[in-house]
């Protein structure tokens, strides 16, 4: 396409650019309350010194940061495996919209701390990463 447009072709990489989209997104939720316990100040300057402790939203976003960190170079590869492969069809489709919507959804659920339900959507986004992963292999 000359237009300057990326064709997303599939929908197994239409969930793999969103996902990207809300990791990016996830980079700058802890970093937005990481400066309201610090200050614009120390954010733009140097860093030097030992920063304020986040409030403990800021902290779960961490968490749930780095919990996507563990995961979505697995997601990537496997996605882009199985498009290069040419094995997209009713697991990766199903596998890619369970890991989007469930790490979608995981990321309130634990920046308020709900517990269980927040482990069950843990579970369905790794359950479509399982999908994707059979979907290879089988």
């Amino acid at each position: 396409m000359g237009d300057g447009w990326v064709l997303v072709t599939t929908p197994e990489l239409t969930m793999l650019a969103a996902t990207l989209v809300l990791a990016f997104v996830l980079i700058f939720l802890p970093a937005a309350g990481r400066t309201m316990a610090n200050g614009i100040d120390w954010n733009a300057g140097a860093r030097d010194g030992v920063p304020a402790r986040p409030g403990i939203i800021t902290q779960r976003l961490e968490r749930a940061q780095a919990n996507m960190w563990e995961t979505l170079p697995l997601f990537i590869g496997a996605v882009l495996i199985a498009h290069v492969a040419g094995e997209d069809g009713p697991l990766t489709f199903w596998g890619t919209q369970a890991f989007f919507w469930a790490r979608l959804v995981y990321i309130p659920l634990y920046a308020f701390g709900i517990p269980f339900v927040r482990s069950i959507v843990w579970l369905i986004a790794m359950g479509g990463l399982v999908a994707i992963f059979a979907a290879l292999f089988t």
